[in-house]
Protein backbone atom coordinates (compact mmCIF):
# COMPACT_ATOMS: atom_id res chain seq x y z
CA UNK A 1 0.00 0.00 0.00
CA UNK A 2 1.49 3.41 -0.62
CA UNK A 3 1.44 5.98 2.43
CA UNK A 4 -0.37 9.07 1.63
CA UNK A 5 -0.05 11.69 3.43
CA UNK A 6 -2.83 11.00 6.60
CA UNK A 7 -4.14 7.10 5.27
CA UNK A 8 -2.55 5.75 8.64
CA UNK A 9 -5.13 7.82 10.01
CA UNK A 10 -5.07 8.99 13.20
CA UNK A 11 -8.31 10.65 12.21
CA UNK A 12 -10.50 13.39 11.66
CA UNK A 13 -10.15 12.98 15.65
CA UNK A 14 -9.59 15.98 15.24
CA UNK A 15 -12.37 15.48 12.67
CA UNK A 16 -9.27 16.54 10.32
CA UNK A 17 -10.67 19.77 11.93
CA UNK A 18 -7.80 20.07 14.60
CA UNK A 19 -8.32 23.72 15.10
CA UNK A 20 -11.87 23.18 16.33
CA UNK A 21 -13.62 21.24 18.90
CA UNK A 22 -17.68 20.58 17.46
CA UNK A 23 -20.67 20.79 19.35
CA UNK A 24 -22.25 23.79 19.97
CA UNK A 25 -19.30 25.24 19.72
CA UNK A 26 -16.79 26.91 16.78
CA UNK A 27 -14.42 27.83 19.71
CA UNK A 28 -11.24 26.76 19.06
CA UNK A 29 -10.26 24.73 22.71
CA UNK A 30 -7.01 25.83 24.42
CA UNK A 31 -3.73 24.30 23.09
CA UNK A 32 -3.41 20.70 25.16
CA UNK A 33 -0.76 20.37 27.60
CA UNK A 34 2.18 18.84 26.60
CA UNK A 35 2.17 14.96 27.50
CA UNK A 36 5.14 13.99 29.83
CA UNK A 37 7.70 11.25 29.28
CA UNK A 38 8.47 8.71 31.54
CA UNK A 39 11.25 6.60 32.13
CA UNK A 40 10.84 3.19 30.99
CA UNK A 41 13.26 0.38 30.71
CA UNK A 42 11.58 -1.94 28.23
CA UNK A 43 11.27 1.50 25.77
CA UNK A 44 15.23 2.26 26.87
CA UNK A 45 15.85 -1.59 25.33
CA UNK A 46 13.97 -1.19 22.15
CA UNK A 47 15.86 2.32 21.39
CA UNK A 48 19.05 0.48 22.06
CA UNK A 49 18.12 -2.15 19.29
CA UNK A 50 16.63 0.22 17.13
CA UNK A 51 20.19 2.21 16.50
CA UNK A 52 21.81 -0.37 14.62
CA UNK A 53 19.08 -0.69 12.47
CA UNK A 54 18.51 3.16 12.27
CA UNK A 55 22.12 3.25 11.21
CA UNK A 56 22.07 1.22 8.63
CA UNK A 57 18.92 3.11 6.80
CA UNK A 58 21.83 6.11 6.56
CA UNK A 59 21.20 7.57 10.11
CA UNK A 60 24.35 8.65 11.83
CA UNK A 61 25.49 7.88 14.98
CA UNK A 62 25.39 11.80 16.07
CA UNK A 63 22.16 12.65 14.59
CA UNK A 64 20.20 9.79 16.39
CA UNK A 65 22.59 10.14 19.56
CA UNK A 66 21.20 13.59 19.64
CA UNK A 67 17.38 12.86 18.97
CA UNK A 68 17.29 10.35 21.57
CA UNK A 69 19.02 11.89 24.39
CA UNK A 70 16.02 14.60 24.46
CA UNK A 71 13.33 11.92 23.52
CA UNK A 72 11.74 9.42 25.85
CA UNK A 73 8.71 6.86 26.11
CA UNK A 74 5.10 8.60 26.39
CA UNK A 75 2.89 6.65 27.81
CA UNK A 76 -0.36 9.52 26.94
CA UNK A 77 0.51 8.28 23.34
CA UNK A 78 -0.13 4.93 23.81
CA UNK A 79 -3.33 5.71 25.19
CA UNK A 80 -4.58 8.10 22.67
CA UNK A 81 -3.89 5.30 20.23
CA UNK A 82 -5.42 2.55 21.98
CA UNK A 83 -8.74 4.49 22.69
CA UNK A 84 -9.48 6.37 19.21
CA UNK A 85 -13.17 6.94 19.27
CA UNK A 86 -15.18 6.03 16.13
CA UNK A 87 -16.29 10.02 15.98
CA UNK A 88 -18.16 9.99 13.19
CA UNK A 89 -20.06 13.28 12.14
CA UNK A 90 -23.55 13.64 9.99
CA UNK A 91 -21.59 15.73 6.32
CA UNK A 92 -23.86 18.30 7.58
CA UNK A 93 -22.38 18.77 10.83
CA UNK A 94 -18.94 18.48 9.26
CA UNK A 95 -19.51 20.71 7.03
CA UNK A 96 -20.87 23.23 9.58
CA UNK A 97 -17.81 23.29 11.12
CA UNK A 98 -15.60 23.48 8.33
CA UNK A 99 -16.94 26.69 7.46
CA UNK A 100 -17.87 27.43 11.18
CA UNK A 101 -18.24 31.86 11.21
CA UNK A 102 -15.17 31.44 13.49
CA UNK A 103 -13.20 29.53 10.58
CA UNK A 104 -14.06 31.85 8.15
CA UNK A 105 -13.64 35.06 9.31
CA UNK A 106 -10.02 33.83 10.83
CA UNK A 107 -9.58 32.96 7.12
CA UNK A 108 -10.46 35.33 5.29
CA UNK A 109 -8.21 37.63 7.50
CA UNK A 110 -5.04 35.07 6.97
CA UNK A 111 -6.00 34.67 3.11
CA UNK A 112 -5.59 38.57 2.43
CA UNK A 113 -2.36 38.36 4.88
CA UNK A 114 -0.62 35.45 2.99
CA UNK A 115 -2.13 36.57 -0.64
CA UNK A 116 1.40 37.69 -2.25
CA UNK A 117 2.84 34.38 -0.94
CA UNK A 118 0.07 32.29 -1.98
CA UNK A 119 0.27 33.99 -5.36
CA UNK A 120 4.03 33.27 -5.81
CA UNK A 121 2.70 29.49 -4.54
CA UNK A 122 -0.23 29.23 -7.56
CA UNK A 123 2.21 30.82 -9.92
CA UNK A 124 4.73 27.72 -9.50
CA UNK A 125 2.38 25.34 -8.49
CA UNK A 126 -0.55 26.19 -10.28
CA UNK A 127 -2.78 25.44 -7.09
CA UNK A 128 -5.39 28.40 -6.16
CA UNK A 129 -4.85 30.55 -2.57
CA UNK A 130 -8.09 29.70 -1.71
CA UNK A 131 -7.24 26.21 -2.23
CA UNK A 132 -4.61 25.84 0.11
CA UNK A 133 -5.71 28.19 2.62
CA UNK A 134 -8.60 25.88 3.55
CA UNK A 135 -6.20 22.72 3.81
CA UNK A 136 -4.51 25.22 6.62
CA UNK A 137 -7.48 26.30 7.99
CA UNK A 138 -8.74 22.41 8.47
CA UNK A 139 -5.16 21.25 9.31
CA UNK A 140 -3.96 23.70 11.64
CA UNK A 141 -6.98 26.46 11.99
CA UNK A 142 -4.46 28.52 9.85
CA UNK A 143 -1.39 27.59 11.95
CA UNK A 144 -2.81 27.59 15.37
CA UNK A 145 -3.13 24.09 16.24
CA UNK A 146 -0.05 22.77 14.97
CA UNK A 147 0.52 20.26 17.73
CA UNK A 148 3.39 20.41 20.61
CA UNK A 149 4.16 16.51 21.05
CA UNK A 150 7.67 16.00 20.45
CA UNK A 151 7.97 13.89 17.30
CA UNK A 152 10.64 11.60 17.79
CA UNK A 153 9.51 10.56 21.10
CA UNK A 154 5.59 9.95 19.77
CA UNK A 155 6.56 7.81 17.04
CA UNK A 156 9.42 5.94 18.55
CA UNK A 157 6.80 5.72 21.31
CA UNK A 158 4.69 3.83 18.90
CA UNK A 159 7.12 2.07 17.39
CA UNK A 160 7.96 0.15 20.56
CA UNK A 161 4.40 -0.20 21.39
CA UNK A 162 4.28 -2.90 18.52
CA UNK A 163 0.53 -2.34 17.26
CA UNK A 164 1.55 -0.77 14.43
CA UNK A 165 5.31 -0.79 14.67
CA UNK A 166 6.40 -1.20 10.96
CA UNK A 167 4.81 1.74 9.85
CA UNK A 168 5.68 3.92 12.90
CA UNK A 169 9.57 2.50 12.74
CA UNK A 170 9.26 3.80 8.85
CA UNK A 171 8.06 7.14 10.04
CA UNK A 172 10.73 7.58 12.88
CA UNK A 173 13.52 6.99 10.57
CA UNK A 174 12.08 9.49 8.07
CA UNK A 175 11.76 11.47 10.87
CA UNK A 176 15.34 11.01 12.01
CA UNK A 177 16.55 12.05 8.15
CA UNK A 178 14.50 14.91 8.26
CA UNK A 179 16.36 16.16 11.71
CA UNK A 180 19.99 14.97 9.62
CA UNK A 181 19.26 17.14 6.85
CA UNK A 182 19.32 20.22 8.74
CA UNK A 183 15.64 21.46 8.22
CA UNK A 184 14.76 21.67 12.16
CA UNK A 185 16.13 20.29 14.91
CA UNK A 186 14.65 17.66 17.80
CA UNK A 187 13.10 20.62 20.23
CA UNK A 188 11.11 22.67 17.35
CA UNK A 189 10.19 19.14 15.99
CA UNK A 190 6.92 18.84 17.45
CA UNK A 191 2.88 17.44 15.94
CA UNK A 192 0.33 15.63 16.73
CA UNK A 193 0.54 12.48 19.50
CA UNK A 194 0.66 10.66 16.32
CA UNK A 195 3.61 12.58 14.85
CA UNK A 196 1.91 14.87 12.24
CA UNK A 197 4.01 18.16 11.50
CA UNK A 198 3.38 21.54 10.87
CA UNK A 199 0.73 24.10 9.84
CA UNK A 200 -0.95 21.31 7.30
CA UNK A 201 0.24 18.15 9.51
CA UNK A 202 2.89 16.56 6.96
CA UNK A 203 3.78 12.53 8.08
CA UNK A 204 7.46 12.25 8.05
CA UNK A 205 7.58 10.09 4.91
CA UNK A 206 5.16 12.78 2.77
CA UNK A 207 7.50 15.24 4.54
CA UNK A 208 10.27 13.72 2.35
CA UNK A 209 8.60 13.68 -0.74
CA UNK A 210 6.73 16.37 -1.11
CA UNK A 211 7.71 19.58 1.07
CA UNK A 212 9.69 22.38 -0.45
CA UNK A 213 11.81 25.04 0.75
CA UNK A 214 9.85 27.91 -0.84
CA UNK A 215 11.76 30.79 0.91
CA UNK A 216 15.25 29.54 -0.21
CA UNK A 217 16.47 29.78 3.56
CA UNK A 218 18.23 26.47 3.13
CA UNK A 219 15.35 24.39 5.09
CA UNK A 220 12.39 23.33 4.23
CA UNK A 221 10.50 24.62 7.35
CA UNK A 222 6.99 23.24 7.62
CA UNK A 223 6.90 24.05 12.09
CA UNK A 224 7.62 27.71 12.64
CA UNK A 225 5.14 30.20 12.90
CA UNK A 226 6.02 31.57 9.21
CA UNK A 227 4.02 28.90 7.30
CA UNK A 228 5.25 29.98 3.82
CA UNK A 229 7.00 26.31 3.59
CA UNK A 230 4.39 24.69 4.86
CA UNK A 231 1.95 25.75 2.68
CA UNK A 232 4.04 25.74 -0.42
CA UNK A 233 4.43 22.35 0.26
CA UNK A 234 0.62 21.41 0.67
CA UNK A 235 0.19 22.89 -3.26
CA UNK A 236 3.31 20.85 -4.43
CA UNK A 237 1.48 17.91 -2.65
CA UNK A 238 -1.04 18.49 -4.70
CA UNK A 239 0.16 19.35 -7.78
CA UNK A 240 2.57 16.23 -7.81
CA UNK A 241 -0.91 14.26 -7.14
CA UNK A 242 -2.76 15.60 -10.74
CA UNK A 243 -4.30 18.96 -9.24
CA UNK A 244 -5.65 20.69 -12.52
CA UNK A 245 -5.74 24.84 -12.39
CA UNK A 246 -8.72 26.55 -12.79
CA UNK A 247 -10.98 23.48 -12.60
CA UNK A 248 -13.64 23.13 -9.91
CA UNK A 249 -12.98 20.22 -7.19
CA UNK A 250 -16.91 20.09 -7.28
CA UNK A 251 -19.69 22.45 -7.41
CA UNK A 252 -23.50 21.99 -5.64
CA UNK A 253 -26.34 21.03 -7.96
CA UNK A 254 -30.09 20.69 -8.53
CA UNK A 255 -31.96 17.39 -9.60
CA UNK A 256 -34.87 17.30 -11.47
CA UNK A 257 -37.93 16.02 -9.23
CA UNK A 258 -37.90 12.56 -11.56
CA UNK A 259 -33.92 12.18 -11.48
CA UNK A 260 -33.37 8.16 -11.21
CA UNK A 261 -30.76 8.68 -7.67
CA UNK A 262 -29.17 4.90 -8.33
CA UNK A 263 -27.15 7.04 -11.07
CA UNK A 264 -25.65 8.67 -7.65
CA UNK A 265 -21.86 7.38 -6.06
CA UNK A 266 -18.39 8.15 -6.99
CA UNK A 267 -17.87 5.31 -8.70
CA UNK A 268 -20.44 6.21 -11.21
CA UNK A 269 -18.92 8.91 -13.68
CA UNK A 270 -20.52 10.12 -16.76
CA UNK A 271 -20.90 13.64 -18.96
CA UNK A 272 -24.27 13.76 -19.58
CA UNK A 273 -25.76 15.17 -16.09
CA UNK A 274 -26.88 18.28 -18.11
CA UNK A 275 -29.29 16.05 -20.62
CA UNK A 276 -30.41 14.16 -17.18
CA UNK A 277 -31.46 17.83 -15.81
CA UNK A 278 -29.05 18.32 -13.61
CA UNK A 279 -28.06 22.26 -13.20
CA UNK A 280 -25.68 24.09 -10.88
CA UNK A 281 -27.33 26.04 -8.72
CA UNK A 282 -25.46 29.01 -9.82
CA UNK A 283 -25.43 28.90 -13.39
CA UNK A 284 -23.76 25.81 -15.58
CA UNK A 285 -21.91 23.04 -14.84
CA UNK A 286 -18.51 23.01 -14.96
CA UNK A 287 -15.66 20.44 -15.57
CA UNK A 288 -17.07 20.03 -19.00
CA UNK A 289 -20.23 17.78 -17.05
CA UNK A 290 -17.88 15.38 -16.48
CA UNK A 291 -17.89 13.92 -13.14
CA UNK A 292 -19.71 11.79 -10.56
CA UNK A 293 -23.04 12.72 -8.39
CA UNK A 294 -22.97 12.82 -4.23
CA UNK A 295 -26.14 12.52 -3.11
CA UNK A 296 -24.48 12.65 1.34
CA UNK A 297 -27.92 13.72 2.99
CA UNK A 298 -29.22 10.82 0.68
CA UNK A 299 -32.51 12.80 -0.77
CA UNK A 300 -32.70 14.87 1.59
CA UNK A 301 -30.02 17.73 1.46
CA UNK A 302 -27.83 19.23 -0.92
CA UNK A 303 -26.03 17.50 -3.93
CA UNK A 304 -23.06 17.63 -5.52
CA UNK A 305 -21.49 17.10 -9.06
CA UNK A 306 -17.59 16.60 -8.16
CA UNK A 307 -14.84 16.36 -10.75
CA UNK A 308 -10.68 15.38 -10.56
CA UNK A 309 -9.68 17.60 -8.09
CA UNK A 310 -11.95 15.98 -5.66
CA UNK A 311 -10.19 12.94 -6.43
CA UNK A 312 -7.33 14.71 -5.57
CA UNK A 313 -8.05 16.46 -2.45
CA UNK A 314 -8.67 11.97 -1.53
CA UNK A 315 -4.89 11.78 -2.20
CA UNK A 316 -5.00 14.37 1.08
CA UNK A 317 -6.91 12.66 3.12
CA UNK A 318 -9.30 9.67 2.05
CA UNK A 319 -12.65 10.82 3.57
CA UNK A 320 -15.60 11.95 1.46
CA UNK A 321 -16.55 14.57 4.50
CA UNK A 322 -13.26 15.94 4.50
CA UNK A 323 -12.67 16.40 0.54
CA UNK A 324 -16.04 18.13 0.78
CA UNK A 325 -15.11 20.30 3.99
CA UNK A 326 -12.05 21.08 2.21
CA UNK A 327 -13.74 22.14 -1.16
CA UNK A 328 -16.59 23.87 0.85
CA UNK A 329 -14.03 25.75 2.90
CA UNK A 330 -12.37 26.95 -0.15
CA UNK A 331 -15.38 27.70 -2.10
CA UNK A 332 -16.04 30.24 1.28
CA UNK A 333 -13.00 31.67 1.36
CA UNK A 334 -12.74 32.53 -2.31
CA UNK A 335 -16.32 34.67 -1.79
CA UNK A 336 -18.75 32.44 -2.39
CA UNK A 337 -22.67 31.69 -0.31
CA UNK A 338 -23.53 29.05 2.10
CA UNK A 339 -24.83 25.77 0.51
CA UNK A 340 -28.25 26.61 -1.02
CA UNK A 341 -29.90 23.28 -0.47
CA UNK A 342 -31.01 21.89 3.38
CA UNK A 343 -30.78 18.98 4.99
CA UNK A 344 -33.25 16.95 6.31
CA UNK A 345 -34.48 16.51 10.11
CA UNK A 346 -31.94 14.42 12.09
CA UNK A 347 -32.95 11.33 13.95
CA UNK A 348 -34.64 13.25 16.37
CA UNK A 349 -36.66 15.29 14.17
CA UNK A 350 -34.75 18.46 14.57
CA UNK A 351 -33.36 20.38 11.44
CA UNK A 352 -30.57 22.34 11.88
CA UNK A 353 -32.23 25.84 12.54
CA UNK A 354 -33.97 23.25 15.19
CA UNK A 355 -30.66 22.86 16.55
CA UNK A 356 -29.16 26.02 16.19
CA UNK A 357 -32.44 27.61 18.21
CA UNK A 358 -31.72 25.40 20.91
CA UNK A 359 -28.38 26.33 21.23
CA UNK A 360 -29.65 30.04 21.43
CA UNK A 361 -31.79 29.53 24.43
CA UNK A 362 -30.27 27.11 26.20
CA UNK A 363 -27.31 30.09 26.21
CA UNK A 364 -29.81 32.60 26.92
CA UNK A 365 -30.90 30.58 30.03
CA UNK A 366 -27.83 30.70 31.30
CA UNK A 367 -26.90 27.64 30.43
CA UNK A 368 -23.86 28.84 27.47
CA UNK A 369 -23.33 26.27 24.65
CA UNK A 370 -19.81 28.59 23.56
CA UNK A 371 -22.01 29.23 20.33
CA UNK A 372 -25.44 28.05 17.64
CA UNK A 373 -23.17 26.48 15.32
CA UNK A 374 -25.94 23.61 15.24
CA UNK A 375 -23.50 20.97 16.06
CA UNK A 376 -24.58 19.19 18.84
CA UNK A 377 -21.48 18.10 20.71
CA UNK A 378 -19.67 17.97 24.35
CA UNK A 379 -20.75 21.75 25.12
CA UNK A 380 -24.04 21.32 24.07
CA UNK A 381 -24.56 17.79 25.66
CA UNK A 382 -23.31 19.16 28.81
CA UNK A 383 -25.69 22.67 28.99
CA UNK A 384 -28.63 20.32 27.89
CA UNK A 385 -27.61 18.35 31.05
CA UNK A 386 -27.42 20.93 33.39
CA UNK A 387 -30.78 22.60 32.44
CA UNK A 388 -32.31 19.08 32.34
CA UNK A 389 -30.73 18.25 36.03
CA UNK A 390 -31.56 22.37 37.04
CA UNK A 391 -35.77 21.57 36.11
CA UNK A 392 -35.60 18.40 37.61
CA UNK A 393 -36.16 16.34 34.26
CA UNK A 394 -34.52 13.27 33.17
CA UNK A 395 -30.79 13.83 32.31
CA UNK A 396 -30.22 12.55 29.02
CA UNK A 397 -27.71 15.42 27.10
CA UNK A 398 -29.69 14.85 24.49
CA UNK A 399 -31.63 18.01 22.15
CA UNK A 400 -34.86 17.51 21.34
CA UNK A 401 -38.07 19.37 19.71
CA UNK A 402 -40.03 19.12 23.34
CA UNK A 403 -36.49 20.47 24.76
CA UNK A 404 -36.94 23.36 22.41
CA UNK A 405 -40.94 24.14 22.98
CA UNK A 406 -39.74 24.14 26.78
CA UNK A 407 -36.76 26.71 26.57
Amino acid sequence: MQVTRRNFSFGIAALGLSGCVGGGSSVRPSAPSVMPMVPDAGFDAWVQAFRPRALSKGISDATFSTAFRASGFIPGVIEKDRNQTEFTRTTEDYLAIAASDERLTMGRQMLAQQMSTLRAIEARYGVEPHVVAAFWGLESFFGTRRGNVPVISALATLAYEGRRAAFFEQQLVAALKILQNGDTNVQNMTGSWAGAMGHTQFIPTSYQAFAVDFNGDGRRDIWSDDPTDALASTAAYLSKNGWTHGQLWGQEVTLPSDFNTGLAGRGKGRSDWADLGVRGVNGSLGGNGAGSLLLPGGTSGPAFLLYHNFNVILRYNNAENYALGIGYLSDRLNGAGPLLAVFGPDAQGMTLQDRQALQRKLTAAGFDTQGSDGVIGTKTIAAISDFQRARGLPVTGQPSIELLRML
